[in-house]
């Protein structure tokens, strides 16, 4: 039985009938076209698919539509049109946190989810907050020098 579900998407209104029970990240995909967030394992293990709640990081492929009526969701898309994603971008592209890609709007996700609660993380923070994270080709360092640089460069809120 399809349900009404209606929050806001990238900071826009957004509606749509379907499942309550179908999850998030085929929604933003296959109903909105947002093609950023990506399927990697399915079950909230890669981080692929993370999305910001709320604020809160999530992995979309666990999300059911129903717990997103009336809330936001920020998809890499939408962070995309900030300021503070220009700043974090630059700094992986910097430290050379970027190879193939199919990781990376994930971890950018995780990293603003972080830098949003946290301006000034230890490593150790920086390490817990994109341990929800896989990435095959690049190796952490570098990704986890990319957010160090960030904070140190002032994320503006």
């Amino acid at each position: 039985m399809d349900e009404t579900i209606s929050f806001v998407l990238n900071g826009k209104p957004a509606s749509l009938r379907t499942d309550p029970l179908r999850r998030l990240l085929d929604i933003l995909r296959e109903d909105f076209a947002l093609t950023g967030t990506k399927e990697g394992c399915g079950q909230g293990e890669c981080g692929a698919c993370a999305v910001l709640l709320d604020g809160q990081l999530v992995n979309s492929c666990l999300v059911p539509a129903i717990a997103v009526s009336g809330k936001q969701v920020l998809t890499i898309e939408g962070f995309r049109a900030t300021p503070r994603y220009a700043l974090l971008r630059a700094c992986f592209e910097q430290a050379g946190a970027v190879q193939c890609g199919f990781c990376t709007p994930g971890m950018l996700m995780a990293a603003e989810a972080l830098l949003r609660r946290n301006p000034a993380p230890t490593q150790d923070e920086i390490r817990t907050a994109l341990s929800g994270n896989l990435c095959r080709c690049t190796g952490y360092a570098a990704i986890l020098k990319a957010v160090e640089t960030a904070a140190k460069e002032g994320m503006e809120r």
